[in-house]
């Protein structure tokens, strides 16, 4: 067998698991899969835990007590092996279930809440040893009508499955193809890097990107479509208020795996730039270096440009390197509201 095919069998007994719900069968799915040490890297305000017993404890049960019918729907699981053959399994989806208390502090709304999700799972084994995961809990609050900090420029939606519907292939894609995937992502990115240092064709974009593109960003930044759309509502507030990007290789690390169309990229941090200027996400421009934990997923097209952009941005950690604590400024910003359970609504009551 393949190796990344094995992984995405192994993890898809919890994926069925979790698909019916936080359970028993979801915590002894947990068990089989993660192993009893794995060290897991969580987004802000969870930040880490370890084995399935944390995995557990930290994330499903607080879930499971604010969403008691939670369900988690995956769209993308992919597996390859990194450029330095650590095998690694991608999973991209959200979570969605009746909204009914309070979970990490944001009010419910009685109403049903999705929460995006990017989770990767390094395999050794036949089981998982380290985790990078970040949950959009931005999303959360914005449907709660609590988040406390800048509108996005982007817009703000629950991003969709491929268009394609092919991101839970069960066997890995064909080696050939999934190597050229990977290498186009490295490709890109190192073009990327070019600017601002050089002119803006410098990043070569049309080659690379598809002209009708869609980038799903983090809420908080939100998404875009097209080339324009993504330089217009990302790249170049981004870039204007960090402009050192790309320049600090030896502080971060990346994990790139490719299948077949799709690719993914891991790293805990995986950027890291200064904050020197105003424009992004209304942040002051504090003159400070920040680390980013970013988890990305793309998939190509058949001219073999990239057609879709998945991306997570744990901003909270980000806030939280400027000293902005956004969770209690949260609990200032929502304190004049109810934030009790909601009874009455049906299996949630």
């Amino acid at each position: 067998m393949n190796p990344a095919t094995d992984a995405k069998s192994a993890f898809q007994p919890l994926r069925a698991a979790l698909a019916d719900g936080i359970s028993d069968g979801a915590r002894r799915a947990l068990d089989a899969v993660i192993a009893p040490d794995a060290e897991l890297r969580l987004c802000h305000p969870f930040d880490a835990a370890t084995g399935a017993q944390g995995y557990w404890d930290v994330l499903m049960m607080p879930l499971a007590a604010a969403m008691p019918d939670a369900e988690r729907r995956d769209y993308i699981v992919i597996a390859g092996e990194d450029e330095h053959g650590h095998l690694w399994l991608g999973a991209g989806g959200f979570y969605c279930g009746t909204f009914a208390a309070p979970f990490l502090d944001i009010p419910p709304t009685g109403h049903l809440a999705h929460m995006r999700f990017h989770e990767f799972y390094r395999f050794e084994d036949g089981r998982v040893v380290e985790t990078q995961m970040i949950w959009d809990l931005p999303e959360v609050m914005m449907q709660a009508h609590a988040w406390p900090m800048a509108p996005s420029l982007g817009r703000e939606w629950c991003p969709p499955a491929p268009m394609t519907l092919d991101g839970l292939q069960p066997a890995a894609g064909d080696p050939a193809r999934s190597r050229e995937t990977r290498q186009h992502i490295i490709d890109m990115l190192k073009a990327m890097t070019r600017h601002p240092r050089e002119p803006a064709e410098a990043m070569e974009m049309p080659r690379y990107w598809h002209e009708r593109m869609n980038w799903y960003g983090p809420s908080g930044i939100g998404s875009a479509r097209g080339i324009a759309g993504f330089r217009n509502w990302h790249q170049i507030p981004f870039l204007r208020a960090m402009p050192d990007r790309g320049q600090h290789a030896e502080a971060i690390t990346h994990h790139f795996f490719g299948d077949g169309d799709y690719a993914g990229v891991t790293g805990w941090p995986d950027m890291k730039q200064t904050l020197t200027h105003d424009g992004w996400m209304g942040i002051a421009p504090a003159g400070q270096p920040l680390e980013m934990r970013s988890l990305d997923f793309w998939r190509r097209g058949p001219d073999g440009r990239i057609r879709e952009n998945w991306v997570m941005v744990d901003l909270l950690h980000v806030y939280r390197q400027l000293g902005v604590d956004v969770m209690a400024r949260l609990r200032e910003f929502n304190k004049a509201r109810p934030t009790g359970p909601i009874t009455g609504i049906g299996d949630a009551a």
